[in-house]
């Protein structure tokens, strides 16, 4: 694959369009299997007779793997030296693939063994693997470009992460509860196939990624020792993605609960369920969205997309929305009273992105800004609006991850991947902050005041794009 060149002030100049494509399916996947705990949660609840506390534990095996797996990366980097930039890119990438395929592959004797710790074990492996995936697929995006357009293509590459987390569960509930099950497979022996697929499909990309070219990109110099950690745009960087993986979970895993309250909306938790498509689908749009404003693309074209993104998006929900599966038929009438309420915040999202200009960081401080004040309607205010203003977050919280992973990438050198391990090791917020949150409900007695821990949260991710990631950036980094 030959690479296309463009001007470039600040770097080669070259823009890898091929292996950038071929890295959206990696991210594609890894969000597509991920949200597959979600299904397996209340399977083996129900398989193993498991209490609520035994059937997390998947999340807790899964993404444990991240926190282990990126400190083991980081020690190693630390002691001998960045392992990327000894073995390239496209080998991290082909490692990753061969630990989830052998993870996944380990389900099969688990379901024939009926073993749950076996379970846990296999989700550990594939969160390994993954660990190893982001570790190098993340500064790899950023740096098949220019270093000013490396928050476009994260984001562009995220998007298709929530295209994975969107379609995985449709998929996934079908699969698992109903298409096994109904040919006489029950219990945890539903998900053999699932997993023997994803096992040989990791295979295969791992195949396809070790016969391919990659352009060797940012591979250089190898120095052992924590270079990384002596910037502090990057210290403050990892803070960010702990923050913003914490209040980005802490909402999500209460969005039904929270609707359920007599004070918000009294909502049943089928009818409740409705509303987190909206919330995870707004990720998607608005990734989509910050992939074009954050693009070099003419000024006219990137508007068009940015109407059109949105109106796509919201057509999507009300198809989706009007879908009645007991009556086999569609009921628009029906959708449109769930969705339409949505309509104001998307031209609020169309809107801010005007404000930020096309730059990463102010961007990220603008959304970060009106995720606050959502949040601060939802305590203060309840009923409908507190709703809406939750829900809406997913669509603003959506270029959190690739904005802050990029600002802190910037100007690393050398120290890109190292710097990678940590942000990824930065997920264990998603374990850390959603816990907190639910001792403040539990306390109080209050769901809705207990937003005040993603507030905080996502408070320190806008200083993060407002200043934060500015500080200390005139430190000499040893180049690739």
């Amino acid at each position: 694959m030959t690479p296309t060149t463009q001007t470039d002030s600040s770097g080669n100049g070259q823009t890898y369009r091929g292996p950038f494509a071929i890295m959206t399916v990696l991210f594609f996947m890894w969000g597509f299997m991920t949200v597959f705990n979600d299904i397996l949660i209340p399977r083996f609840k129900e398989a193993f007779t498991l209490s609520y506390f035994q059937a997390m534990l998947v999340q807790f095996a899964f993404f444990g793997a991240y926190f282990v797996g990126s400190l083991l990366y980081f020690f190693i980097s630390w002691i001998a030296g960045d392992p990327i930039a000894k073995i390239g890119y496209k080998n991290g990438v082909v490692i990753g693939l061969l630990i989830s395929a052998l993870g996944s592959a380990l389900f099969w004797p688990a379901a024939t063994s009926v073993s749950y710790p076996l379970f846990l074990i296999a989700l550990f492996i594939v969160g390994m693997g993954f660990a190893m995936l982001q570790i190098a697929c993340n500064p790899y995006v950023t740096i098949l470009g220019p270093e000013r357009t490396a928050s476009s293509r994260l984001n562009l590459a995220q998007a298709f992460n929530s295209f994975g987390t969107t379609t995985g569960p449709l998929i996934g509930g079908y699969l698992i509860f109903q298409y096994f099950a109904k040919s006489g497979v029950s219990g945890v022996d539903s998900v053999k196939v699932p997993y023997l697929a994803f096992c040989i499909v990791f295979l295969i990309l791992a195949a396809v990624f070790f016969a391919i070219y990659l352009p060797h990109v940012g591979e250089g110099r190898i120095e052992p020792g924590a270079g990384a950690l002596k910037y502090p745009h990057v210290v403050l960087g990892v803070i960010a993605i702990f923050m913003y993986v914490g209040g980005e979970v802490s909402i999500g895993s209460s969005i039904i609960n929270f609707l359920g309250e007599p004070k918000v909306a009294a909502m049943s938790a089928i009818d409740a369920s409705k509303y987190v498509s909206l919330f995870w689908g707004g990720m998607l749009i608005g990734r989509f969205m910050g992939a074009v404003e954050l693009s070099e693309m003419k000024r006219l074209n990137k508007q068009l997309w940015l109407v059109a993104i949105p109106i796509l998006g919201f057509l999507l929900f009300w198809v989706l929305r009007s879908w009645n599966s007991d009556q086999k038929q569609f009921d628009f009438a029906g959708g449109w009273t769930v969705v339409q309420n949505y309509l104001p915040m998307l031209a609020l999202c169309w809107l801010l992105f005007q404000f930020g200009k096309g730059n990463a960081g102010r961007t990220l401080a603008i959304f970060c800004a009106t995720i606050a004040a959502l949040l601060i309607a939802a305590i203060a205010i309840g009923g409908h609006v507190a709703m809406w203003c939750v829900v809406g977050v997913g669509l603003f919280t959506s270029i959190g991850w690739p904005n802050i992973f990029s600002l802190a990438l910037e100007g690393t050198g050398i120290y890109k991947s190292q710097v990678s391990s940590l942000l990824v090791m930065a997920v264990v917020g998603g374990a850390c902050l959603p816990p907190m949150m639910g001792k403040i409900a539990d306390v109080t007695g209050s769901l809705q005041s207990a937003f005040i821990v993603p507030l905080i949260a996502y408070a320190y991710v806008g200083f993060y794009g407002l200043i934060g990631h500015k500080i200390g950036r005139n430190r000499e980094v040893p180049a690739a």
